[in-house]
C-alpha cells in the first residue's frame, strides 16, 4: 500500500501519514519506558540509575543506526515521487547491501569498546556492572535495530506509515511480557534482552511483509546486484544523517558524564524525567519523519510550493502540541514521576518534576528543530543536519563542562533547551537558503526544457556545424 504525498491538502496528508507514525513511536517509547518502570519498581533506584547512565551512549550509537536507515530511505522516497520504479528498486537493493555491512562493523566495534566507554563516562562504581550488562546486550542487538529501521524506513518512503505501527504494537506487547519474565530471572540484563528480542521480531515480521506485499519492489537480477554508485548515493545521504544523531549525542554523553558526578540519585532522576520527556517528544519525532518523506516525494516531483505549505501546516501542529504538553506537565508532572519511584522518594520526585518542566517550556523550539531539520534532509541536503547537530553538541557540551559543575542539577535541566535554541538559530536560515537554491535549480531545468530554448539551441548547433563545414571547405 503506497501513498503519494505530492497531491492533496498538505495538512490532511501530514496528519494521515503522521498519526500512524506517531502511534508507532509512542509504542516504541512505551516499551522502552516499561523497561525503566519495571527496573525501577522491581530492582530499585541503583538499578534504575544503571539503565539511565547508559542512555546517552545508547542514543549516540543506536541514534547513528536509526539516522543511517532514515537517510537511506530518502533517495527511495525521491525515486518514488519521481515515478522512477527502476531506480527505486536499485536503491532498495543497495539499502539492503549497505545495511548488512554497517550492522556487522558497528556491532563488532562497540562490543569491544563497551566497558571502556562507561569508564570514560565516569559511571559510578556501584552501578557499573549492571550498566555494562545492560548496554552490552543492547549493542549486540544492533543488527535487529538496523533491520527494523531499514525496512520500516523503506515502507514509509512508499507512503505507508500504518504497517510499521502494526509491527511495533506486536513488538511492544511481546516486550512487556518478556520484561516481566526476564527481569525476574536476569535482573537489569533481562530488560535489555527483552528489548532486543522484541526489536528483532518486529524487524523480521516487517521484512516478510515488505517482500510479499510490494509488487513495485519485484527486482530482476540486474537491480539486485551490488551497485557502487547506488551505494555511494545511499551513504552520501545516510551517513550524514547518522552522524547528525551521533554528533548531537556526543553533547548528551558529555552532559551525562557531568550528571554522573552528582551521584546515583541525580542519575536516577534524569533517567526517569528523560523517559517521560522522550514519550512526550514522540509527536515531534513523527513530524520530523513525516517531513522527510513529504519533502523527498515533493522535491522528486519538483513541487516547491507544496514544500512551503507542508512546513507551515506541520509547524502549526508543533506549536499547538507544545502548549498542550506544557499544561500536562505543570498539572500532572509529579504524578508521572511516581511511575518510576515510590512516593517516599520525595527528593528524587522533586528533581524529576523540575527537569521535565525545564525541558517542556522549550518544546516550541524543539518542534522547529525536528520539522525543519528533517525537511532539509528530505530535500537532499543532509550536511546541514550535521552542522545543526554540531550546534546542539556544542551547547550541551558547554552546559556539561561549565554549568553543571558550577550549578549542579539545576543546570542539567536547561542543557537540552539550550541545544534546541542553538540548532534553530542555524536551521531556520539554512532552510530558506536551501529553498532559494532549489528554486534556482528548478527554474534552470525548466528553461532548459522550454521548447523555444531547445529550438534556439538546435538552431545554434546547426549554424555552428555549417560554419565549421564551410571553414573546412575553404581550407
Amino acid at each position: 500500500m503506497t501513498k503519494d504525498l505530492t497531491k492533496g491538502s498538505p495538512m490532511k496528508l501530514i496528519l494521515g501519514f503522521g498519526v500512524p507514525l506517531l502511534f508507532g513511536l509512542l509504542f516504541q517509547q512505551f516499551y522502552n519506558m516499561v523497561d525503566t518502570i519495571i527496573v525501577g519498581r522491581m530492582l530499585g533506584v541503583d538499578a534504575l540509575a544503571a539503565v539511565g547512565s547508559t542512555g546517552s551512549v545508547n542514543f549516540m550509537i543506536l541514534g547513528f543506526c536509526i539516522g543511517l536507515c532514515n537517510g537511506f530511505a530518502i533517495p527511495i522516497a525521491q525515486k518514488f515521487g519521481a515515478k522512477d520504479d527502476h531506480g527505486l528498486r536499485k536503491f532498495v537493493a543497495g539499502c539492503a547491501w549497505v545495511s548488512v555491512i554497517f550492522a556487522v562493523v558497528i556491532t563488532v566495534a562497540v562490543g569491544f569498546l563497551c566497558r571502556n566507554i562507561l569508564i570514560w563516562m565516569r559511571t559510578p562504581q556501584n552501578i557499573m556492572e549492571d550498566a555494562y550488562s545492560y548496554i552490552f546486550i543492547i549493542f549486540m542487538g544492533i543488527p535487529a535495530t538496523i533491520l527494523y529501521n531499514m525496512v520500516s524506513g523503506i515502507i514509509r518512503s512508499l507512503g505507508d506509515s500504518i504497517m510499521p505501527l502494526v509491527f511495533l504494537v506486536i513488538s511492544s506487547l511481546a516486550n512487556i511480557v518478556l520484561d516481566v519474565v526476564f527481569i525476574l530471572q536476569f535482573g537489569v540484563a533481562g530488560a535489555a534482552l527483552a528489548t532486543v528480542i522484541a526489536q528483532g521480531a518486529s524487524g523480521i515480521i516487517s521484512l516478510v511483509y515488505l517482500v510479499k506485499k510490494y509488487d513495485i519492489l519485484r527486482m530482476n537480477k540486474e537491480e539486485r546486484r551490488f551497485d557502487a554508485d547506488c551505494i555511494k548515493a545511499l551513504c552520501g545521504m545516510g551517513v550524514p544523517m547518522g552522524l547528525q544523531y551521533s554528533i548531537t549525542a556526543i553533547g548528551s554523553v558529555i552532559l551525562q558524564s557531568a550528571v554522573n558526578t552528582l551521584g546515583s540519585d541525580a542519575v536516577a532522576a534524569v533517567t526517569a524525567a528523560s523517559k517521560i520527556c522522550m514519550f512526550l517528544c514522540c509527536p515531534f519525532d513523527a513530524m520530523g519523519s513525516t517531513m522527510a518523506t513529504y519533502g523527498g516525494q515533493n522535491i522528486g516531483a519538483g513541487l516547491l510550493n507544496r514544500i512551503h505549505e507542508g512546513i507551515k501546516a506541520c509547524s502549526k501542529l508543533g506549536v499547538i502540541y507544545s502548549l498542550i504538553c506544557l499544561a500536562v506537565v505543570l498539572l500532572f508532572g509529579k504524578d508521572l514521576s511516581l511511575l518510576f519511584v515510590s512516593a517516599d522518594e520525595t527528593a528524587i520526585i522533586g528533581r524529576i518534576h523540575y527537569f521535565m518542566v525545564a525541558n517542556v517550556v522549550f518544546y516550541i523550539p524543539l518542534a522547529f528543530v525536528n520539522i525543519v531539520r528533517f525537511m532539509i534532509q528530505g530535500l537532499g541536503y543532509p550536511n546541514f543536519a550535521i552542522l545543526a547537530g554540531v550546534c546542539e553538541m556544542a551547547a550541551r557540551g558547554i552546559m556539561g563542562f561549565v554549568f553543571v559543575p558550577l550549578f549542579g542539577f539545576a543546570a542539567a535541566g536547561f542543557a537540552s533547551p539550550a541545544a534546541w535554541i542553538c540548532a534553530d538559530c542555524f536551521l531556520i536560515p539554512a532552510y530558506f537558503h536551501v529553498m532559494k537554491k532549489l528554486k534556482k535549480q528548478l527554474e534552470a531545468n525548466e528553461n532548459a526544457m522550454n521548447p523555444a530554448n531547445i529550438e534556439c539551441r538546435e538552431e545554434h548547433t546547426e549554424r555552428k556545424w555549417h560554419w565549421r563545414r564551410n571553414k573546412k571547405l575553404l581550407h
